[in-house]
């Protein structure tokens, strides 16, 4: 059975090159969402085994969706990856202190985002 990952990220362009990247290199069957509000009915109703979840977005942004997802009994055990283009140390340590289990760096390698997602979670 292969991995079921849920994107959630506002910008098109980077759901569908993350979406193609893992089903197409990894197998997997990936499910997207375009804001925190949708990823957040999506996990309930899909279970997914991961989420990559953008960091910042309009509305509810990625720290306030993670917490949300913690405080759901049906999401708060799915691994989430943050998915960000702030590089600065102290942006890291802030989200490393929010309890995620990696944080990946946009832009990231369509050809290595799944053995990046792997390799955080132990499924290498």
């Amino acid at each position: 059975m292969p991995h079921r990952i849920l994107i959630i990220d506002d910008e098109e362009d980077i759901r569908e090159v993350a979406a193609l990247s893992l089903e197409t290199v990894a197998g997997w069957q990936v499910i997207t969402a375009n804001s925190g509000a949708q990823g957040l009915a999506r996990a309930i109703e899909h279970q997914p085994d991961a989420i990559l979840l953008d960091v910042m977005m309009p509305g509810m942004d990625g720290p306030t969706t993670f917490r949300e997802l913690r405080n759901h009994p049906r999401t708060r055990r799915i691994p989430v990856l943050l998915l960000t283009a702030k590089v600065q140390a102290s942006d890291q340590r802030r989200f490393a202190d929010l309890g995620v289990e990696a944080i990946l760096f946009k832009p990231f390698d369509p050809l290595t985002l799944s053995t990046q997602i792997a390799d955080a979670l132990g499924w290498s």
